[in-house]
């Protein structure tokens, strides 16, 4: 019966990321929650095919995160960074930790998309009488000027239109606008920047309503790859989730971050992920036995749009839940989800929830929780959604009563 469960939130999931393809909303992503933010299960083709869609809107913005373990370490004490991760609008699992981390919270991610892959996999997509127009933005000149002469040379799906180095200055030094000016002059479909993974985040995040190229990205090494600067890790040393080791041979100076974040790891294997992966099983063993066992009702509000959610909230249930966070997001109000009487929320449950928060931050409206027993609140800092829960328990109550 679980396994039947299972199958079929899965195909209804898959059914929902075609769904978003033709109509790019962020309720038809097939998005997890791992250790706070959200990570897309989906295949090289679909990132493929969202990125191709998106070049071709050019009114609208496309940000594309490729979380890795420094994206999952960073999101742990810097907000900010975890915003820019949050508000992406697709985020393919870049690490391999990653992975290893949803196989075993039971999370159907099962490969890895490293930016380098997805650079490398537009080269074939697209022809080169319509390649896919790319400006690098970091690195060095010696890198960027070398990087856009073997991506030129090479005649495929891919031209580089422009280049430009900013240094290694603040923030606001590299959001300057002549170099803002430059990059929408190019005539660009796809940005790549190659600031260093925070720098590059913040900066993309910070810039986002100034830049008009469609589809903006940090490939970090990328741009070393492409101008041959930084050789690539064999392929089988990547599929073994080895390519830090073969990183720490070409550039000796990762090695404190890579030990940092090994230690990180580390400790949250050994203490955190045994009591979620123990958490997570017996969820879905309890909702299994209880296959009807959930709801979600509007309920009539003069602030807010209250959404109440009962039983146990699990991938089986996203596709009931979407038109009525829906219909809550179209009141142009706060959203208040009263959890008084839930009984559990799973990894793609609370990927759906960071889907509303994004769709309420866009239009400048809160989304805050009632009602959030010990469980479940132990069950959100586990997740990693404890920032979900901080500073607004006082405003959830006031309105939900």
């Amino acid at each position: 019966m679980q396994s039947l469960a299972l199958a079929r939130s899965e195909t209804i999931d898959r059914e929902m990321t075609i769904t978003a393809t033709a109509n790019h909303d962020d309720f038809g992503r097939e998005v997890y929650c791992i250790l706070g933010i959200a990570i897309d299960a989906v295949d090289m083709p679909t990132v493929l095919q969202r990125l191709d869609a998106a070049a071709s809107r050019s009114s609208q913005r496309f940000f594309l995160s490729t979380p890795n373990l420094n994206f999952l370490v960073t999101s742990q004490t810097d907000p900010e960074f975890r915003e820019s991760v949050l508000e992406s609008d697709l985020c393919p699992p870049d690490g391999m930790p990653i992975v290893w981390i949803a196989r075993i919270l039971g999370i159907p991610i099962k490969h890895r998309i490293a930016g380098s892959d997805i650079f490398e996999a537009l080269k074939a997509w697209r022809n080169s009488e319509q390649p896919l127009k790319i400006s690098f933005f970091g690195s060095t000149e010696r890198v960027a000027s070398a990087a856009a002469e073997r991506v030129n040379r090479e005649h495929s799906g891919l031209q580089c239109v422009s280049w430009a180095c900013p240094g290694f200055g603040s923030l606001d030094e590299m959001s300057r606008d002549h170099f803002i000016d430059r990059i929408n002059a190019s005539g660009a479909h796809f940005l790549v920047a190659a600031l260093g993974a925070r720098n590059g985040q913040l900066w993309l995040q910070r810039n986002r309503h100034r830049l008009s190229v469609p589809i903006r990205a940090h490939l970090g090494t990328t741009i070393n790859f492409q101008a041959g600067t930084v050789k690539r890790a064999p392929l089988a040393m990547r599929r073994l989730g080895l390519e830090w080791l073969w990183r720490i041979k070409e550039e000796p100076s990762l090695f404190g971050r890579y030990w940092h974040d090994g230690l990180v790891l580390l400790k949250t294997m050994i203490t955190r992920l045994p009591l979620l992966a123990i958490a997570m099983r017996r969820l879905r063993w309890r909702a299994s036995r209880r296959m009807q066992d959930f709801s979600i009702t509007r309920v009539r509000n003069s602030t807010a749009a209250l959404l109440q959610i009962s039983g146990y909230a699990t991938a089986r249930h996203v596709a009931e839940a979407i038109a009525p966070m829906r219909e809550a997001i179209e009141q142009h109000k706060p959203v208040v989800i009263d959890l008084s009487d839930a009984r559990g929320v799973d990894a793609r449950f609370f990927g759906l929830l960071l889907m509303l928060r994004k769709q309420l931050k866009s239009r400048g409206c809160p989304l805050a929780f009632t009602g959030v027993s010990l469980r479940l609140q132990t069950l959100f800092r586990l997740n990693g959604l404890g920032y979900l829960l901080q500073g607004g328990a006082k405003h959830d109550l006031s309105i939900a009563v």
